[in-house]
């Protein structure tokens, strides 16, 4: 392991050793399981393939300069995954068997957590799907949950640079009262077509607006979207935007830092008023904008070819807490005893 080069880690899989496995069967869930195999078996009958019963979650562990590892909000993610089981009617983890498993994984896979000086994360993915066979369109009986873990590396490679972003009306992300405010597959399936026209055009992601009026912003690509004007922190407020644990985060950041915290519904036309502009999410934190096109109106809202000052310092915050060189005033993460 030492002869690793964390740095170069991406998002993609990397097999680690371990993984931490969970069935729920006759109405209740049983004993954690552990397996050295990155393959699960699936009814071909299951809910998960044919009536999309699947949610998942997404969450780092950190170790800081203190040799501690610590993993961020790891209630608010069980939290969602229950809330994701609610709307799509899976069975429901228990928190404390949710946090159990994660646990349990970074433990497991002790050696594959990044040293601190590499900037690099242990990023952890728990997902649940219905694998019960289910022919006929109802929920299913039986469900499996499973928490693999591995490396990434530093988002930012080449340091804390802004991208462009791109509005088209032609696309949407999830339907007003559908399971736009759930960590469902779904959601990012239906994001992939325009997301992928964005990535030919030279755009990070599409800023998605609102499946009903088209007036209002909704997420930005995988995340959600924030402006910054007259020291306040604004953020969508939208039944189709999922919750984001970053964005709640930083908009508790904002608050201490002395800023005002907005959560309100955002026009196109105020994307002008923003002096920065950002997408936040777990992987990145955020990722500051440096242009928003509106590929429709061949208008374009430009906030600068570096990040801003308050989006740098906002993410220079939560990453201090995540890596324990910043108070935890709010006791958002839990150290994990070796």
């Amino acid at each position: 392991m030492e002869n690793i080069n964390w740095k170069e880690f991406g998002f993609g899989y990397t097999k680690t050793d371990y993984n931490v496995r969970c069935h729920y069967r006759d109405g209740k869930w049983g004993e954690l399981e552990v397996s050295s195999s990155d393959q699960v078996n699936v009814h071909i009958a299951a809910t998960g393939l044919h009536y999309g019963q699947q949610a998942f979650e997404g969450l780092k562990a950190f170790k800081g300069p203190d040799g501690k590892v610590r993993v961020f909000r790891i209630d608010e993610n069980g939290k969602r995954l229950q809330s994701s089981s609610h709307g799509i009617m899976m069975a429901e983890m228990p928190l404390e068997l949710f946090e159990e498993a994660v646990i349990k994984a970074i433990k497991l896979n002790e050696r594959w957590i990044p040293p601190y000086e590499s900037g690099a994360s242990l990023y952890i993915r728990p997902v649940l799907f219905g694998n019960g066979a289910q022919v006929g369109v109802s929920p299913a009986s039986e469900y499996t949950f499973a928490v693999f873990v591995m490396p990434v590396g530093p988002y930012f490679k080449e340091g804390f640079k802004p991208t462009d972003y791109v509005i088209y009306r032609e696309y949407d992300r999830a339907a007003p009262q559908g399971t736009g405010t759930i960590k469902v597959g779904g959601n990012y399936a239906s994001s992939l077509r325009g997301g992928t026209r964005a990535h030919d055009e030279g755009y990070s992601a599409v800023l998605f607006l609102d499946a009903k009026e088209k007036k209002y912003i909704d997420e930005c690509g995988p995340a959600n979207f924030f402006g910054i004007k007259d020291n306040t922190y604004v953020t969508p407020k939208s039944n189709s935007i999922l919750p984001s644990i970053t964005n709640k985060s930083l908009c508790q950041i904002a608050e201490d830092l002395g800023m005002n915290v907005e959560r309100r519904q955002i026009t196109v036309e105020e994307l002008a008023d923003f002096t920065e502009a950002g997408a936040c999410g777990t992987a990145a934190v955020i990722s500051p904008i440096r242009k928003i096109v509106d590929a429709d109106n061949k208008v374009d809202y430009f906030y600068g070819d570096e990040a801003g000052k308050t989006s740098f310092k906002l993410y220079e915050t939560l990453r201090g807490i995540q890596y324990g060189t910043i108070e935890d005033k709010h006791n958002w993460n839990t150290i994990i005893e070796f």
